[in-house]
């Protein structure tokens, strides 16, 4: 039987999950702040009604009050227990079939081991009665990005990290990759973006943003990781993909420590799309390059700093459904 790969994420989704802040211990002082900007990218995808289902994940009943309270009736908020809240992820990949695939988490190679995200993606599909097939290896969604066709970017850096699963070769992973999703075109990059905890999700570096076309960074502002944008380009190139270049944020820094900011972490919705920002001077620059890309959507810049203490962006909280 021939697998439907997951269709790209432009395709029109009937709903998505966002993932809502719910530990104090884990954000601090940090917590209010990243509810605001989770609540500010909810507001954005649903964009008045022309957008698709917005649908908060929030941990314990706290959190789904502060959900309810920010969030008014632009979102459902529902209450699975979790671990932190990068549903891309933790969340299900949804095929081409409408089939949710789980695969083992393993808290991105054992470095953050939180109860409840080894099987909140099952939860979240049964609790939408969608059907489930696990997936007996780990794999992450923001590991990956496709473009329907059954192409998909990754980096070596992640998916051969040894960290994640030792017994496989690189040609198993393209097996299983193809088996279980679909995707038989695998386009390896080299390294993620310097002290990604991730190990280097592609989510943060290439995104595919029309079939065979994928958005990679220019570096600018002293960016610590120009070396990994241009081997990034030249291997996409040398896989015959085209390339659109987006002005990178630079050299962002919290608490004097170089950190993954990215406009890659993008998410597209049915009627938006909305792209992180730093208050960098590359803002602005980022979201006209990104708009030009999707001229049938509006295209929104939005503050994602507190979020990104965290590790991650718009992308990385959300995963949506296909239909």
């Amino acid at each position: 039987m021939t697998i439907k790969p997951p269709p790209a994420e432009w395709v029109r989704h009937t709903a998505v999950w966002i993932g809502f802040p719910s530990h104090p211990e884990l954000w601090v002082e940090d917590l209010e702040p990243a509810r605001a900007e989770v609540t500010a990218f909810a507001r954005a995808v649903h964009a008045d009604g022309a957008g698709e289902r917005v649908i908060l994940v929030a941990a314990d009943a706290e959190a789904a009050n502060a959900a309810r309270r920010m969030a008014g009736d632009i979102a459902d908020v529902v209450v699975q227990p979790f671990g932190d809240i990068w549903l891309r992820d933790t969340a299900p990949i949804i095929g081409g079939d409408g089939t949710a695939r789980d695969f083992q988490f393993n808290g991105w190679g054992g470095k953050y081991d939180l109860p409840g995200d080894e099987d909140i993606g099952v939860r979240l599909a049964e609790s939408r009665g969608i059907a489930v097939e696990s997936c007996s290896w780990v794999l992450e969604g923001g590991a990956i990005d496709g473009d329907g066709t059954g192409r998909v970017v990754t980096t070596e850096q992640c998916l051969l990290n040894r960290n994640r699963n030792p017994h496989m070769s690189r040609s198993e992973i393209e097996d299983r990759l193809a088996g279980d999703l679909g995707l038989t075109e695998v386009i390896w990059l080299g390294d993620g973006l310097v002290n990604d905890h991730t190990d280097g999700h592609v989510d943060n570096l290439a995104r595919f943003v029309a079939p065979g076309v994928v958005a990679i960074p220019q570096a600018s502002d002293n960016d610590p990781n120009w070396r990994v944008y241009q081997d990034a380009a030249m291997r996409a190139e040398a896989a015959g993909l085209t390339i659109a270049r987006i002005p990178s944020p630079g050299r962002v820094l919290r608490d004097e420590e170089v950190v993954p900011a990215s406009y890659m972490n993008f998410y597209i919705g049915n009627a938006a799309v909305v792209v992180p920002l730093y208050g960098t001077d590359a803002d602005q620059a980022a979201v006209l390059a990104i708009g030009k890309l999707f001229p049938t959507r509006a295209v929104v810049g939005l503050r994602a700093d507190a979020i990104l203490t965290g590790g991650g962006s718009f992308h990385c909280i959300s995963q949506q459904i296909p239909g």
